[in-house]
């Protein structure tokens, strides 16, 4: 986002002959993989863990870096107490669609915990926008979701964070950066730079918070204030370096093996192609 709101792209892109920058954005991963699955998209800022059922499906692709870690947070209603996952027991909890990262990570935890994700709790897939919604209207008592949802929930009174995700899994692997496998065979220098790009905008972010916040304010609407408390309060890091994420993001392809979400499990070669971002990182 940073670096198309700055023109980076087109500015670094441009001396390999790209001239036009085609931006979209989708509410969550599974439409995302499903327009990169069309051929559609050539690359993609995902979670982690639709990118591994896309690649699970046959999708051509690798992830060359990671945008960030952990991030997500449980938010319940102010009217249900909280000290264990054990008091989620019979509640409703609105997250992502089956095969994102918010799904893969809380059925795991709950089962950690000794609770059935299918008959324990009520699990609702659906969009970011439609769970704060829910939770607003009291259709549901708990959301698992990405910030700065958790942070406009709270800001409205209509819940409080009780899990921050980095609880439940520890520097778990959260969006990443997947370029089509046709990209990476007949443009790699095209390819490369992307990556750098990507590592010229992370750290920009790293250091600029505030713009950060005002750059995703302008793309969202979402209030800037709002914002900026999200990133005060998250758990969350921008970080590039694939080393950081290899680890989580093989278990999220072993998790979702036994979720039946796909039909083996990845293996990091299958996933992974880290070798532009050594190569960036060598140049610099």
């Amino acid at each position: 986002m940073t670096a198309y709101e700055k023109g980076w792209w087109q500015e670094d892109l441009a001396p390999y002959g790209i001239t036009k920058i085609n931006e979209y954005q989708f509410p969550t991963g599974a439409p995302e993989m499903q327009a990169m699955m069309a051929g559609n998209l050539d690359v993609a800022y995902v979670g982690a863990a639709p990118a591994i059922t896309a690649l699970s499906q046959g999708l051509d692709a690798k992830i060359v870096a990671p945008v960030q870690i952990n991030g997500s947070s449980i938010v319940l209603r102010p009217e249900h107490e909280y000290e264990s996952p054990e008091d989620l027991k019979g509640l409703s909890i609105a997250t992502f669609p089956p095969g994102t990262i918010q799904d893969t990570l809380i059925r795991d935890w709950l089962k950690d915990n000794g609770l059935n994700p299918e008959t324990d709790v009520k699990i609702l897939g659906m969009a970011p926008g439609d769970a704060v919604t829910a939770i607003s209207a009291k259709q549901v008592d708990a959301v698992f979701l990405p910030h700065p949802s958790p942070s406009v929930i709270e800001a409205e009174g209509n819940g409080r964070t009780v899990v921050q995700s980095g609880e439940m899994s520890p520097n778990h692997a959260c969006c990443v950066l997947l370029i089509s496998g046709k990209l990476i065979r007949d443009h790699p220098d095209v390819v490369e730079q992307i990556v750098k790009t990507h590592i010229k905008a992370t750290e920009y972010n790293q250091e600029n918070q505030d713009e950060a916040a005002q750059i995703y304010s302008n793309k969202t609407t979402e209030n800037v204030e709002v914002i900026k408390k999200s990133l005060e309060e998250w758990d969350g890091a921008w970080i590039t370096d694939p080393e950081l994420i290899k680890n989580s993001t093989v278990e999220y392809a072993n998790i979702q093996y036994e979720l039946n979400y796909t039909q083996k499990p990845l293996t990091e070669e299958e996933i992974f192609d880290i070798s532009f971002y050594e190569k960036a990182e060598n140049e610099e």
